[in-house]
């Protein structure tokens, strides 16, 4: 059978690489390790570009261009290599610059969305600099882009919070410095007017005029102590040292100990209690808070009336105080035991407290584990449950 004689190129195609090694060893070699060297430079290269760019766009279009260029220029050297003659490694070439033709418009395609996305990033950073807290990146990626977006968009949530929070500890910050101020320039100015008058030899009755000094003395000192007592509660450093109390008889010990103030304001007091509740806890703390509450009815109570005291068992121990007075506005129940909250927003010495002792009172019956609240459907009515030992 008669040869066929093969093509040039038919000859090369039916080259294996080995083959070619085998023919050109040392041209090979040299070959692909000056394209081996070539590769590290630009990938060198490119590690320090990207470092420097300001467009991730144009860094990623130069890297995929750089790959593309490596790859043909490999192209081209395998091809070389494999004996193709001038005009068929032309139409080679020529297929090679078509390919990346539409290798380099697919990277421009892909890569506009992911330039714009950051291009949107980039403007919502900005403007979260400026102090704009309503941004959202709100990207729709699933990469690690997007997971960005999503990281700052609860960034910028929380940064809201956080400022909301601050401008709320602000004002309640204020409100309490022009309440302390408040409750202390009515005692101090007293205090001084009494001081004046024992000085220049007017007051006509000086042992009068000493207890009345004594009494604003003794009324800032309860603030004060009322303030440090208020702010070791909230702070968590009120240490309680528990035992077996009964609350039947601390509420009992609570009416008799402000039975006089209820006597001067014309207001009778009851109690209404099981035989016992017994609970684990501080008996000057709860004891505190039962007159707190009592203290509050009896101020509020109209002369002639009653107070009743009520010591129940219902999930706990639970202490009920109330009153026939008009009880809490629907506007204050809400803030009742806030600090230096009062119904009575004008704020008169002889209307009642400093606005500290519902505060305190929640502050000592949270402290037992319990909780404390004004009664739906008795406005003039608070109660406060402590649990009771397993």
């Amino acid at each position: 059978m008669t040869g066929v004689a093969l093509s040039p190129i038919q000859l090369a195609m039916s080259m294996s690489l080995k083959d070619v090694i085998s023919n050109h060893p040392l041209i090979t070699v040299l070959s692909f390790a000056a394209l081996t060297v070539a590769t590290v430079v630009i990938g060198l290269w490119l590690r320090r570009y990207q470092r420097r760019a300001r467009s991730l766009r144009r860094s990623l279009l130069v890297v995929a261009m750089s790959s593309l260029v490596i790859a043909v220029a490999a192209a081209f050297l395998a091809a070389w290599l494999m004996v193709l003659t001038r005009r068929e490694l032309g139409s080679f070439l020529l297929v090679l610059a078509i390919a990346a033709g539409f290798a380099a418009l697919l990277a421009v395609v892909v890569s506009q969305p992911l330039g714009d996305d950051v291009r949107h990033l980039e403007s919502a950073v900005r403007n979260i600099e400026t102090g704009d807290r309503s941004v959202r990146v709100q990207s729709g990626r699933a990469d690690e882009l997007g997971h960005v977006g999503r990281a700052i968009d609860d960034l910028v949530g929380r940064l809201a919070q956080l400022e909301h929070e601050r401008a709320a500890v602000e004002l309640e910050r204020r409100t309490l410095l022009t309440n302390i101020g408040h409750d202390l320039r009515s005692p101090l100015a007293a205090l001084q007017v009494a001081v004046e008058a024992l000085i220049d030899g007017v007051a006509p009755d000086p042992q009068r005029y000493l207890r009345s000094m004594q009494h604003d003395v003794t009324a800032m000192s309860a603030l004060i102590d009322d303030l440090s007592l208020l702010s070791r509660l909230e702070a968590g450093r009120f240490e309680i040292e528990r035992v077996l109390i009964d609350l039947v008889e601390l509420a009992d010990e609570a009416i008799e100990s402000l039975t006089p103030s209820a006597a001067s304001a014309h207001v009778m007091i009851a109690l209404d209690a099981d035989a016992s509740a017994h609970v684990l806890g501080s008996p000057v703390a709860l004891g505190r808070v039962i007159r707190n509450l009592i203290d509050n009815g009896i101020r509020h109570a109209p002369p002639g009336s009653t107070v009743r005291v009520s010591v129940t068992a219902e999930r706990g121990a639970v202490v009920r105080v109330v009153d026939d007075g008009p009880g809490f506005p629907a506007e204050f129940r809400e803030h009742a035991f806030e600090r230096f909250t009062r119904a009575d927003p004008s704020r008169n010495r002889q209307s009642g407290g400093g606005g500290l002792g519902l505060a305190i009172a929640r502050g000592l019956v949270e402290a037992h584990g319990g909780e404390i609240w004004i009664d739906d459907d008795a406005a003039a009515s608070v109660a406060f449950r402590v649990p009771t030992p397993a």
